[in-house]
């Protein structure tokens, strides 16, 4: 077996664990009893979509995919941290009540 195609295999094993993985993240994301629980599985399951698309511009030899993976990475910070913020502010409200 050369080592290209066994890189190729490795690849496909790496996606499907993502894959796996993706699968078990969705599971936390709909059962999480807290909406913290949600945030954190959200921003989880995007930092897997992240290594889903640079296994899958690796694995296809398409490397603009990559600029899809930065700008899924800015956006996704951005999203958690609002997230954190409204959370921050949420629990302030609560306590003051």
């Amino acid at each position: 077996m050369s080592v290209a195609a066994l890189f190729d295999v490795s690849l496909v094993i790496a996606m499907a664990l993502i894959g796996v993985a993706m699968a078990l993240v969705v599971y936390r994301l709909l059962r999480g009893p807290t909406l913290a629980d949600r945030i954190l599985a959200l921003d989880t399951l995007s930092m897997l979509g992240l290594g889903f698309i640079g296994v899958f511009a690796m694995l296809s030899r398409l490397f603009m995919a990559l600029d899809i993976a930065l700008a899924l990475a800015l956006t996704s910070f951005l999203a958690t941290a609002a997230l954190a913020r409204y959370l921050a502010r949420r629990g302030k409200l609560e306590r003051h009540e």
